[in-house]
């Protein structure tokens, strides 16, 4: 059934459906991905390992269930740890389960209110680059499990590698990360040998979540110290989770629902504040990961969060054994998988502008490791490249009428305020020709720098003694002159004259 055609609670009940058997261990693939970047973001915010762990559980579960991009694994890691690391050295952890509990509702207010529909304008460049960008973080993100070890831990890394890449090539029912982990685990288990181990990383759960309020004075001054990082916050979460969710769109070649996931990402963060966790977003490496493995609905990302739970509680003696090598093992795998390799390629034949774009945002993402700093480059960067396309398309020809003494400007093009300028200096307003008309006809005017611009042109000539007549406006753009000008302007799809400003001279 087209997906267009299925109704909202068919296609709810098939996302948790469809193949439970291939979500479930796409699922616990996306577990043992979340766990060192997210355990390594929790020591980047400045709190301990379970706060991370707790956070990813819940907001694993509860985007799983009320989230609208299926498929999208979400845990508490990213840029949000590292704006929440100075509230957390400041004013301590529970100010951070206060921001968090903000940030939350104000991800919910941006909802409701359709902000996502700013993605809008993040180009096709800047995504590759946030891509590309984030394909390098996570694999840097490994290398100091990579210095100051012996040899024991490249041959293990080696040996996991040839596990997720040889695996698939035999049989792909079970996913290789899933059996590289248990691979390396028993290699290091019989033949013990000097590797760190999941449990050098930190302090790992040994209890449930509980509900915990954080202890806050409940005052204006509190909100006057959380409210910039909350605001921070919701908006690098809300960035990273759209970007994510484009790209999991372009993989899966599906839509999802990003207003919901934007309500459903601030119920998430909610949730985790309340159990004492970090707020989060989007994980562009796990998603990756759930998708290469099988991943598509909402059964893999739930799976992600409630196997993580059982690892850290359950089977936490178990978990702690895990050499570190097989993550950083799966995490170069999910790096090379996340980088758009074919965006090297296409440097040499894509617009030099498009190319430039993409450059900038991975230079800037990986040198302030802020993604949304990187986004933000790309897309003023975009902007300003687009509006010098543009202004560059403005034509005005001229052509003059001896017998009635009328020189005629044909104007072509989009007229808004990159291209006011070259629009105004493409007018002679001492003109020797009596008559002055200009055509509109295949011109739009867009906002009130091109009002205003027109409005000087038309009242300098008119201070000459000319006599200007402006045809073949459009519409929108009679509207636009007749509400933030004096001329009075008519709109016409004829090239025949529309509007004529009563000149100050008197001259007819």
């Amino acid at each position: 059934m087209p997906d267009r055609a299925m109704s909202g609670l068919a296609r709810y009940r098939a996302e948790w459906t469809a193949d439970p058997v291939r979500e479930v261990l796409a699922g616990m693939v996306g577990t043992f991905a979340l766990i060192p970047e997210v355990i390594a973001f929790s020591f980047a915010a400045g709190v301990a390992p379970e706060v991370g762990l707790y956070a990813s559980f819940v907001i694993s579960v509860v985007i799983a269930i009320a989230g609208g991009r299926p498929a999208m694994i979400s845990g508490a890691a990213g840029s949000v740890a590292l704006v929440a690391a100075a509230l957390v050295r400041a004013h301590g952890i529970h100010y951070l389960l206060a921001a968090t509990l903000l940030a939350g509702l104000l991800q919910m207010l941006a909802g409701a209110a359709r902000l996502h529909l700013l993605m809008r304008y993040v180009s096709r460049p800047v995504r590759t680059g946030f891509v590309n960008a984030l394909a390098i973080l996570i694999f840097s993100a490994q290398l100091p499990h990579m210095v100051h070890v012996t040899w024991h831990t490249y041959a293990l890394i080696a040996l996991g590698l040839a596990i997720i890449y040889g695996v698939p090539r035999l049989f792909t029912a079970i996913p290789s990360p899933l059996l590289c982990i248990l691979a390396l685990t028993l290699v290091a288990t019989i033949w013990p040998m000097p590797v760190h181990r999941v449990a050098d990383l930190g302090r790992l759960p040994d209890s449930l979540p509980h509900l915990l309020w954080p202890r806050v004075p409940l005052s204006l001054s509190t909100l006057e110290t959380i409210l910039p990082f909350a605001a921070a916050m919701a908006m690098v979460g809300l960035l990273e989770s759209m970007m994510t969710a484009s790209v999991v769109d372009d993989l899966t070649e599906t839509h999802g629902r990003k207003r919901t996931e934007c309500v459903g990402l601030g119920l998430a963060n909610v949730a985790a504040g309340l159990f004492g966790g970090i707020a989060g977003c989007g994980m562009i490496g796990q998603t990756v990961g759930n998708l290469r493995y099988g991943g598509r609905g909402r059964l893999s990302t739930f799976v992600a969060g409630a196997f993580l739970l059982l690892l850290m509680v359950a089977l936490r003696p178990w978990v702690a054994r895990v050499p570190v090598a097989a993550l950083v093992a799966i995490m170069i795998m999910v790096s090379a998988s996340t980088f758009s390799w074919a965006s090297l390629r296409d440097l040499r034949t894509h617009p030099r502008g498009g190319s430039v774009v993409m450059l900038v945002t991975v230079a800037v993402v990986v040198a302030t490791h802020n993604l949304a700093a990187g986004v933000l480059a790309g897309v003023l960067l975009s902007g300003l490249f687009f509006a010098a396309t543009v202004s560059r398309l403005v034509t005005v020809e001229t052509h003059y009428d001896p017998g009635t003494d009328t020189r005629t400007y044909g104007v072509t093009g989009q007229i808004f305020f990159a291209s006011a300028d070259l629009f105004a200096e493409s007018f002679d307003t001492r003109d020797t020709a009596r008559h002055i008309r200009i055509d509109l006809r295949h011109a739009h005017f867009w906002d009130i720098t091109a009002v205003g611009t027109l409005s000087d042109i038309v009242a300098r000539m008119e201070s000459h003694g000319l006599a200007v007549d402006i045809v073949g406006l459009n519409t929108a753009s009679a509207t636009l002159i007749d509400r933030h000008s004096d001329l009075n302007v008519t709109p016409s799809d004829h090239a025949t004259p529309t509007a004529r400003r009563p000149s100050q001279t008197g001259a007819e």
